[in-house]
Order: C-alpha cells, then sequence, then structure tokens
C-alpha cells in the first residue's frame, strides 16, 4: 500500500511526458552513438515511465523492446501508446520490479535506463543487470551527476537528504569500470531537456494541486518539495545535471 507522500508524488506526475529530464533529441544521440548492435536488437527498457523513449527506440532500432516498470498505471500507458502506433509486435510492456528481472541470462543486446537506474544505484543497477547483456553487449543510463566540485552549501545540503549517492562524471566514470564496463560516450543533457517535457508539465499541475490540498500539511509537503527542487535548479544548473553514459561490457573486443 502507498504511503500519502508516495500517493501525492504519483499524482503530480500522472500524465506527465516524461517522468525526469529527457527528450527525443538525446535519446537519439545516445543511440546514435553505439556502433557494433545487430541489425535488429533485443532491447531491455527499465524503469520505462510513461515511455517516451521506448517509442523512440523503437522507431531508431527497428528491433524487439521488453519496456519494465513498476507502477502499473505506466505501464498501462506504454501499452496503449504501443497500440496506437501498430508496435504490440516489437514493443512488450510489463509490470516488473528492476531489482528482480524475469529474464535469463544473455538475453539482451542494449539495456536502456533513462532516469532510472538511481532507484538501485548505479553500481548495484550497472552489476546486477550485466548478466542480462549479450557479449558484446550495451548499456545506456542517464543519472543525475555532479558538473563542479565545489556547489553551493544550499545545493550540496539539498542533494544530500535528497540523493545522496549522487556523484560526478568521474565519479559515475570509475563506478562503470568497476561493474565491468568501458565508457564509450558521455554528454551532458541540455537545459531544455528539464524543461520542456517534465518541469514544465509539474509546473501547469501545480496550482491546480495546492487548491485542492489547501489545509493539508503533509500534501503541501510533497508540493512545496517540488518546487523547491525546480528553483535549485533554475539558480544552480551550471553546477549539475542530467548526463547520459553509454557503455559496453568490458570483455567486448
Amino acid at each position: 500500500m502507498m504511503s500519502k507522500e508516495e500517493r501525492i508524488f504519483f499524482e503530480i506526475h500522472s500524465g506527465l511526458p516524461r517522468e525526469g529530464p529527457g527528450s527525443r533529441e538525446s535519446t537519439r544521440k545516445a543511440y546514435s552513438s553505439i556502433r557494433g548492435l545487430p541489425e535488429n536488437p533485443r532491447i531491455l527498457d527499465v524503469g520505462c515511465g510513461p515511455g517516451a523513449q521506448t517509442l523512440e527506440l523503437a522507431l531508431r532500432s527497428g528491433g524487439e523492446i521488453h519496456a519494465v516498470d513498476n507502477h502499473p498505471p505506466f505501464v498501462r500507458r506504454v501499452q496503449e501508446r504501443v497500440a496506437r502506433e501498430g508496435l504490440r509486435d516489437r514493443v512488450f510492456p510489463r509490470n516488473a520490479d528492476m531489482n528482480d528481472l524475469p529474464f535469463e541470462d544473455d538475453s539482451f543486446d542494449l539495456i536502456w535506463a533513462e532516469g532510472s537506474i538511481y532507484i538501485m544505484g548505479v553500481e548495484n543497477g550497472l552489476t546486477r543487470w550485466r548478466r542480462l547483456l549479450r557479449r558484446p553487449g550495451f548499456l545506456a543510463f542517464s543519472e543525475v551527476s555532479w558538473l563542479s566540485s565545489d556547489p553551493p552549501s544550499e545545493l550540496a545540503d539539498f542533494w544530500r537528504e535528497a540523493y545522496p549517492a549522487i556523484g560526478s562524471r568521474e565519479e559515475n566514470e570509475r563506478i562503470i569500470n568497476r561493474a565491468g564496463f568501458e565508457l564509450l560516450h558521455s554528454f551532458v543533457l541540455p537545459e531544455s531537456d528539464w524543461w520542456d517535457e517534465y518541469y514544465e508539465a509539474i509546473e501547469r499541475k501545480l496550482p491546480g494541486l495546492k487548491r485542492n490540498y489547501q489545509g493539508d500539511p503533509e500534501a503541501m509537503g510533497v508540493l512545496e518539495a517540488e518546487e523547491v527542487e525546480m528553483n535549485l535548479y533554475r539558480r544552480y544548473s551550471a553546477y549539475y545535471g542530467y548526463v547520459f553514459y553509454v557503455t559496453r561490457t568490458a570483455s567486448a573486443t
């Protein structure tokens, strides 16, 4: 059963184009940097959310995509989008826990995780998902990362509480190597990837939600936390951002 805080969170996030920073252009850029995939790759999209990148991967790859998320409303939304696009023969959404993925070893050519690996932690996710990849296999993920070694104390304090595992690009590259992968390419998502299909959609919903939950301190606390996060990014985007990391199993030659 969801806590009240979780229910309010999903009310804020229901119906959004994306569940985190990203764009079609960034998905394309990351995918186009991969060399050596088979003509019709088998892809696992972990933490697919409402499926924006799932559909883009289907268009880019021509392969078979298994899209998983543990939130049933997201999975149903992907299923609806897949049906509308006539992709049910290639895209297979399902409800599953990324900590216990129901697939055999050596099942996929590519694992994709846009904005979702933080749930497990980068090293844990890379280490546990590696078994699912054929050789050579590829894993691409986006992760919030420090872009500066000296963030303002207000910002550092926020992320220390919100996501203590946040690391720099260099730290994440070391984790990638320890987990048995090599980094092929990385890039910082542009600021528009935070706003156009994510933060701006949340901002449009907040006034109505505040009216609905006026007088409810717990609900208002969740709503205000969203505003704090957005305002910090407005002020301090030079210090942190989402970075796309494209990797390959280190044993590949």
